[in-house]
């Protein structure tokens, strides 16, 4: 039986040595090293790292432990996970479907190494199609008046499957800042559009307005103020004067479906590191 793969996610002040020390730290534990990759902000003097190992031993709690005390004692964050964790993951939608689709496409077919505990919905409108994919459906219907009572009500649920990442493919409401507060575990958002170009609403009908020649979708971690968090992925297409909004729909879901398939697969296999309002991802 194989060992798993812990994964390391370093960042603080830039010093000389700090490459070399965790290498031996590794080494003198008796591990190997199977990927390393790092980056230098060269303007905040910020050094970043990524570091994959095989421990000597499967005792993955004691490792992590004991990594975390020498990240500490050379001035450096970290994040160490295992290749051997699934984690528990909740999709929250809405009506459209196409980003469900292929989130759910990808976990069923074992390219995400996660579970699927719930999904969650403010409308029924996928609630067969979500059973069919033999994934938990939870209604939790909304309104401006019980907004409140309903982010209470998908907390509770949230924290009794011990939800560890949210994912919002398309859900249309705005979570408050109490929310994303209280939740305290990452919330992954695909938007519409290439920010921060057309943030807000009807992204589309504000690019048509506006005759842009590029239209795009951002995937980025929800932050209390809209549709500002640490961006992920991005891409784009090219559109011209002969596409209304229903083509600007049409192109843009290609997109939406790609960029965020992209951020979760990078944020479950831990290439994604955050600071500040910007992400190191370590693709």
């Amino acid at each position: 039986m194989s060992l798993p793969v812990h994964i390391a996610l370093l960042h603080g002040p830039d010093q000389p040595g700090l490459v070399a020390r965790t290498a031996g730290w590794i080494f003198e534990r008796g591990g190997n090293i199977v990927h390393a990759d790092q980056h230098r902000d060269m303007e905040s003097g910020i050094f970043f790292q990524r570091i994959e190992w095989i421990p000597a031993s499967d005792a993955t709690s004691a490792e992590t432990e004991a990594f975390y005390t020498f990240a500490s004692s050379i001035g450096m964050q970290a994040r160490v996970t295992s290749s051997s964790h699934r984690p528990r993951v909740a999709i929250f939608v809405s009506k459209f479907d196409h980003c469900f689709h292929d989130l759910a496409l990808r976990w069923q077919s074992s390219d995400y190494m996660c579970d699927v505990v719930a999904v969650v919905s403010n409308h029924r409108d996928l609630e067969e199609t979500v059973r069919g994919y033999g994934l938990p459906f939870h209604f939790t219907p909304f309104t401006v008046e019980t907004k409140a009572e309903t982010e209470a009500a998908q907390l509770e649920l949230l924290r009794s499957l011990d939800v560890e990442l949210v994912i919002l493919a398309r859900y249309m409401q705005v979570l408050s800042e109490d929310f994303l507060k209280n939740l305290g575990r990452p919330v992954i958002n695909i938007h519409h559009s290439f920010l921060p170009a057309f943030a807000g609403g009807r992204p589309y009908h504000q690019a048509a307005a506006r005759g842009v020649k590029l239209i795009g979708a951002t995937a980025h971690y929800a932050t209390a103020v809209l549709d500002d968090g640490p961006i992920i992925q991005q891409d784009v297409t090219r559109v011209t004067h002969r596409h209304g909004v229903a083509d600007l729909v049409r192109k843009g879901r290609d997109l939406e479906k790609i960029v965020l398939a992209q951020a979760v697969r990078w944020h479950l296999e831990s290439r994604v590191l955050v600071y500040g309002n910007k992400t190191v991802v370590f693709d």
